[in-house]
């Protein structure tokens, strides 16, 4: 049998269960939506992460073949639920996906935010050079920890 079943599989098999497996994980997430394969939140991750370990399963032969794709595709079904309930009712997407904080704001940082991400006056300091190509705060207007856990840095408007 060309695909196998259980623990016993030949290379062969499990190379052809690696190739299903490949496909269905593709599938998978273009049903989860585009952007889980770009902005990640922790929100994305959970899915990304679930989907590996349990297809893992199917190309070592660990767990049968159409109860393991049937449980996937009820993660990417509930998170792709939880994604449209995100976009239509924000109190879900704050739920699933947090909100921005402000870090620094019109001359001044906030240190509980800061103490409560770990973010150190160095990590800011970095994120000023990533993204607005400078040193000092002297040109921000904002910084905040977005949604997905990225530092972004808002410039002053110029006079």
């Amino acid at each position: 049998m060309l695909f196998g079943k259980g623990k016993d599989l030949s290379t062969l098999q499990m190379s052809v269960r690696a190739v299903v497996a490949f496909f269905l994980t593709l599938a998978m997430l273009r049903i989860a939506g585009v952007r889980t394969l770009g902005k990640k939140s922790p929100f994305d991750y959970v899915i990304i992460i679930m989907l590996g370990s349990i297809l893992s399963r199917i190309v070592v032969g660990a767990s049968p073949f159409m109860p393991t794709t049937i449980a996937c595709l009820v993660f990417v079904t509930i998170h792709r639920i939880l994604a449209r309930l995100s976009y239509s009712f924000d109190v879900v997407g704050r739920f699933t996906k947090g909100e921005k904080k402000s870090l620094y704001k019109e001359g001044v940082v906030n240190q509980a935010n800061m103490k409560k991400y770990n973010i150190s006056e160095k990590d800011l300091q970095e994120s000023i050079r990533e993204e607005i190509n400078e040193n000092s705060l002297e040109n921000v207007s904002e910084i905040n920890i977005e949604r997905n856990g990225k530092i972004s840095v808002i410039k002053k408007l110029s006079d």
